[in-house]
């Protein structure tokens, strides 16, 4: 495993560069549109999708962070990964309680085509990152890398069903598929917690 900046090749660490300023920026954009529209709509699909946004912006400024600063190493790394697999386990719990809620009738989730736009683009974007994460994860040896690779990944099938049950939401007016597919989503949530808090990526890229 490669553990000093200064063994990378230069074409390699621009890459890294590159595609992490990259997903840092369709993170930030995922979790301002994902938490406005979440709220405005009352929808626990967009909350778990923005939430796991949020978490995925803090592994990717992580992997940035890490391939600046040569001084820091697998510590940090494993520290960082404990923080967001506690962050994950307190997500897939409060989405748990507002779908709930919602399906008992509390708060009724709303059509949200912004949502659903947001959502069909991270379908695009987001298994594109992931190649790319992965890709130069194998040239580096960089388990970080690795682990985000599989966080891009990961957003990519929480897009899918979470734009499922808004789909069938805006479409048909399935008022339960919106918290339905957010307690679909919940158990990729706390597998990805659980495999951030042991240090390995989820594996599903």
């Amino acid at each position: 495993m490669v553990s000093s900046l200064q063994i990378l090749p230069a074409a390699d660490l621009r890459r890294i560069h590159r595609v992490q300023a990259i997903s840092i920026l369709w993170m930030s954009v995922e979790v301002v549109i994902g938490m406005w529209t979440a709220r405005v709509a009352r929808s626990p699909a967009m909350t778990a999708f923005a939430g796991d946004s949020a978490i995925e912006l803090f592994s990717a400024a992580v992997v940035l962070w890490r391939f600046r600063s040569a001084a820091r190493g697998e510590h940090e790394e494993r520290q960082a990964a404990r923080v967001a697999g506690v962050l994950l386990f307190l997500l897939a719990a409060y989405v748990l309680v507002i779908s709930a809620l919602s399906l008992l009738g509390y708060a009724e989730a709303r059509p949200t085509y912004s949502g659903i736009a947001l959502l069909a683009a991270a379908i695009v974007i987001m298994p594109w990152l992931a190649r790319e994460k992965r890709r130069l994860s194998f040239r580096t040896g960089s388990a970080a890398l690795r682990a985000d690779a599989a966080e891009s990944a990961l957003c990519a099938y929480l897009s899918s069903v979470a734009l499922l049950g808004l789909a069938l939401n805006a479409i048909w007016h399935i008022r339960w598929a919106d918290p339905l597919a957010a307690i679909v989503i919940t158990p990729l949530i706390v597998w990805e917690g659980r495999e951030a808090l042991r240090g390995k990526a989820c594996g599903c890229c």
